[in-house]
């Protein structure tokens, strides 16, 4: 007979799984704090510029708040967002409604694929993504998906459909 064990002693499926809830959820958490704090910088509001000029969704915001005015704004919001994914535990619902904000937050995000220039690189034409700002922003594909996943796992939560509490 075959020995099929790993030399390796990796923690149980279960216990894997649980590690990859909590870095989904807090990663995402740290995500939106950490970047919302960057958002008060003056780099990182000259840096979001031209996505939100060229964004359908966004340019009229810089009609009445100035580029730092509204990377504040936009700042304050994701630390918000960030601090109600936390919430879980003790607050599936606040965190449900973190998670949700963070969905719409991400599919805003996805857009300036379609409307910044540069996110092609130039001279190869699609799929070839720019660095910056293509690659930068296919990253949130997977930060929508965990969005998604957080949303619906701390809805059930705050209908009593989950019965684990350590998430």
């Amino acid at each position: 007979m075959k020995n099929t064990t790993l030399p390796v002693d990796f923690p149980n499926d279960a216990r894997l799984e649980n590690i990859g809830t909590q870095l989904i959820r807090y990663g995402l958490a740290i995500v939106f704090i950490w970047i919302g704090i960057l958002k008060f910088t003056t780099y990182e509001a000259a840096g979001i510029k031209p996505l939100v000029e060229h964004s359908p969704l966004l340019s009229w915001t810089y009609n009445f708040l100035s580029v730092t005015s509204f990377s504040g704004l936009l700042g304050f919001i994701e630390i918000v967002i960030g601090i109600l994914i936390v919430c879980r535990p003790f607050s599936p619902k606040a965190s449900a409604l973190g998670s949700i904000a963070a969905v719409l937050t991400f599919v805003i995000t996805l857009t300036f694929m379609i409307s910044t220039p540069g996110v092609i690189q130039e001279g190869y034409g699609f799929p070839f993504l720019s660095a910056l700002p293509g690659q930068f922003l296919a990253k949130d594909v997977v930060l929508l998906g965990a969005s998604v996943w957080s949303a619906g796992e701390a809805l059930a939560a705050s209908r009593g459909l989950i019965l684990r509490t350590n998430t």
